[in-house]
C-alpha cells in the first residue's frame, strides 16, 4: 500500500472493536490491522499528551465527583492508562507507585482505585502491561527469525547484546553486525535492523533520524527489515535497503547470499564465534572509522 492507502486505512481503526472489520474489508492481515492502529493511536497520544495534562484540574474534578477512569478517558478520546498516568500523579502518587500498581492491581488496598486501575487494564491494549507484552513479544519474534534465517546459512554475526558488551565502543546498535561484509542480491551489506511493524513514511523517518543513517555512517550499506511491510512510495536514503517479510522467506528461490570477498568460515551454532571479535569496522587512532 502506499501512504495515503495507509492514512485511509488508519483514518477507520477508531477503537479495537473496529480492528476485526477493517481488516476484512480491506484485505489486510488482521495484525497488520492492529499494528496500524496501535501507531495512529500512540501517535494521537503523544501528540495530545500536554493538550490532555492542562485540562487535568477539570478532568481531576469530574473523578473526585464519580466519574469512571474509563468514562473519561472516552470523553477525551484519550487511552486510559495514559490518563490515569496524568489524573494520579496530578493528585500526588509517585510515579514509581504508580506503575507498580498497574503492573500488580490486586494490590491495591483502595477499592475504588483498584477498580478503577483494573477497568484502564482491561480496556487499554496499547500502554496496559498485555500491551507492552503484545508488542515485545512481537519483537522478539521478528529477532528470532531473522537470527534463524542466518543460521541456517551459517553467516557470523553478533547481535545487540554482543555489541552492548563491547563497553561503549559503539553509540549505535543495530540487531545484527555481520562479522564479515555480505553481498546479498548483489549488494554488500554490513548490518540489518529488525522492525516488527509497518513502515510509514512518519515511522521510517523517525527511524531513519534516530538509527538508520547512524548506523551507515558507523558500519556502511545495511537493511532494515519491516516484518508487516512498508509504504512503497518512500525512498530510503542511499546506504539503507527497506524490505519486507517476503524478503526472508525460503521460498525467495533467487535470493543470494554470500560473504564479501567469497570468504565463509565455520560458526558456533549460535550463529556467532566465541568472545568477543571485532566487528567489521572499528576507530583508528583519531578516533575515525574504518573498514576493512
Amino acid at each position: 500500500m502506499n501512504q495515503d492507502e495507509y492514512r485511509r486505512i488508519a483514518s477507520r481503526l477508531n477503537a479495537v472493536q473496529d480492528i476485526a472489520r477493517v481488516a476484512a474489508e480491506t484485505g489486510i492481515d488482521e495484525e497488520l490491522a492492529f499494528i496500524i492502529y496501535t501507531q495512529r493511536i500512540t501517535r494521537d497520544a503523544t501528540s495530545r499528551f500536554y493538550v490532555v495534562k492542562n485540562q487535568i484540574q477539570k478532568i481531576a474534578s469530574q473523578y473526585d465527583h464519580g466519574t469512571r477512569l474509563v468514562e473519561l478517558a472516552a470523553r477525551a478520546c484519550f487511552p486510559p492508562v495514559l490518563l490515569a498516568y496524568i489524573l494520579f500523579l496530578y493528585k500526588g502518587m509517585p510515579r514509581k507507585d504508580f506503575w507498580k500498581d498497574v503492573r500488580c492491581p490486586q494490590g491495591i488496598r483502595d477499592a475504588r482505585l483498584r477498580k478503577e486501575i483494573n477497568d484502564a487494564i482491561e480496556v487499554d491494549i496499547i500502554y496496559s502491561p498485555r500491551g507492552e507484552e503484545i508488542q515485545r513479544e512481537r519483537g522478539h519474534l521478528g529477532e528470532r527469525r531473522l537470527f534463524d534465517w542466518l543460521d541456517r546459512r551459517g553467516i557470523r554475526y553478533m547481535t545487540e547484546k554482543d555489541l552492548k558488551k563491547l563497553k561503549g565502543q559503539y553509540t549505535k546498535t543495530p540487531d545484527v553486525l555481520f562479522m564479515q561484509p555480505l553481498v546479498i542480491d548483489g549488494k554488500k551489506v554490513s548490518w540489518i535492523e529488525s522492525k516488527a511493524n509497518f513502515g510509514d513514511t512518519v515511522e521510517i523517518r523517525r527511524n531513519l533520524r534516530k538509527q538508520l543513517i547512524p548506523y551507515v555512517k558507523l558500519f556502511g550499506h545495511g537493511i532494515v527489515v519491516y516484518w508487516f511491510g512498508y509504504v512503497s512510495d518512500v525512498e530510503p536514503p542511499e546506504g539503507i535497503t527497506l524490505v519486507d517479510g517476503k524478503f526472508f522467506k525460503e521460498s525467495a528461490a533467487h535470493r543470494t547470499v554470500h560473504e564479501h570477498k567469497h570468504e565463509r568460515s565455520h560458526h558456533a551454532a549460535t550463529g556467532r564465534p566465541a568472545g568477543h571479535p571485532k566487528p567489521p569496522e572499528a576507530k583508528n587512532d583519531q578516533g575515525e572509522y574504518f573498514g576493512e
